[in-house]
């Protein structure tokens, strides 16, 4: 699992880097997402990687990689916005940002490490059409969530889905980087 680690780390890492760059040049108008407007974000983005999976051709420059690193980001945005519970118009200096990022990231990664001691690895022999249909299910379970006004029975949150979909998004990362998607 060594290996898992460091490139978890590794797939993390390019999605930190455009997280700061897009920081720097857009700041922190994300704040202003509320968690709906998070979970169609994501939502455009992993039914896109299925519509280019199904039809094996995409007429934009933005590919899965790219989709996936965007996921991983959002996801964090989502968390980071749970964690404020105030979506507003209002800057986030830099530094701050990229703090609550690395904060909700060891969380992701916290939750990855255990779950990962306890399926044994099975994200290894999964196929990428997984991880985007696996996403798709976290966010449609996040939107009914909301229907139910955030109130579940027995079921995890919202935050525990967003920190899945990371999870997804970087496994996906990682077999693509070895080559295996």
């Amino acid at each position: 699992m060594l290996n898992t680690y460091t490139q978890y780390d590794a797939a993390i890492a390019t999605c930190e880097s455009i997280f700061v760059k897009k920081t720097t040049d857009y700041g922190t108008a994300w704040r202003v997402l509320r968690t709906i407007s998070v979970v169609d974000q994501l939502f455009i983005k992993a039914l896109r990687i299925r519509t280019i999976q199904d039809l094996k051709t995409q007429k934009i420059g933005d590919d899965i990689l790219s989709e996936f690193k965007g996921i991983v980001n959002y996801a964090v945005i989502g968390l980071i916005q749970l964690e404020l519970n105030n979506p507003t118009v209002e800057e986030i200096d830099a530094t701050k940002a990229t703090d609550l990022y690395n904060a909700q990231i060891e969380l992701a990664r916290a939750t990855m490490l255990a779950k990962n001691h306890d399926y044994g690895e099975a994200w290894r022999e999964m196929s990428q059409e997984s991880f985007a249909d696996l996403i798709l299910v976290k966010l449609l379970r996040i939107k009914q969530i909301l229907h139910n006004n955030g109130i579940t029975l027995i079921s995890e949150g919202i935050d525990a889905n967003y920190i899945d979909i990371v999870n997804y998004a970087a496994f996906a990362l990682i077999l693509i980087e070895e080559g295996k998607h």
